[in-house]
């Protein structure tokens, strides 16, 4: 079914005008129910292109490897015909898609890059927190550096836990950090 955490993230993309593609996972569960889902997520605005509408819903079983090949095809068909492209030389900016306090290591924040190369040790404005990146790891926790557009990955180092939707930018000084966030 349609979690909250979904329901949000729907109305987020809508709010950005952004194209919506819906990867229905778990498929490999007994339980599954692939059209009670997509009544859910019609119910949210998402109504499914083989039902007439125009959305694109791919089911996938991220365990067993299904339908991953067909969702890859259907984002590179959808970034061609919308001309989805992001400059990798602009300054990084982003949006949190999850944030938490990690203990030994404080807040956490899972950011997507959407715009620009997002480098360790950078000053990252996010919401009303900031902080210089310490540690930065990819989908499978190893240790990056730097990381370019369309990917998601994990900072630490800012002050407080950031909130889900709030977008990040990068700034020269701690200073203009603050002045930021006091300005907003």
């Amino acid at each position: 079914g349609v979690k909250p955490q979904t329901k949000e993230a729907i109305s987020h993309a809508k709010a950005a005008g952004i194209p919506i593609i819906v990867a229905i996972n778990k498929i490999d569960k007994p339980e599954a129910d692939l059209d009670r889902t997509k009544r859910d997520l019609a119910d949210n605005g998402l109504n499914p292109e083989e039902w007439g509408g125009n959305t694109v819903m791919v089911p996938i079983s991220a365990k067993q490897g299904k339908g991953i090949e067909e969702l890859l095809d259907i984002l590179l068909i959808t970034a061609d015909m919308e001309e989805l492209k992001a400059n990798p030389q602009a300054s990084a900016t982003g949006v949190v898609i999850e944030s938490h306090m990690q203990a030994g290591i404080g807040p956490v924040a899972t950011v997507l890059v959407q715009e620009g190369t997002l480098k360790s040790g950078q000053i990252v404005v996010i919401g009303g927190t900031f902080g210089r990146i310490r540690r930065m790891e990819d989908y499978q926790g190893k240790i990056i550096e730097e990381a370019g557009p369309s990917t998601p990955v994990r900072i630490a180092g800012i002050k407080e836990v950031a909130g889900f939707g709030n977008h990040f930018e990068i700034v020269e000084s701690e200073k203009q950090a603050s002045l930021k966030i006091q300005g907003r």
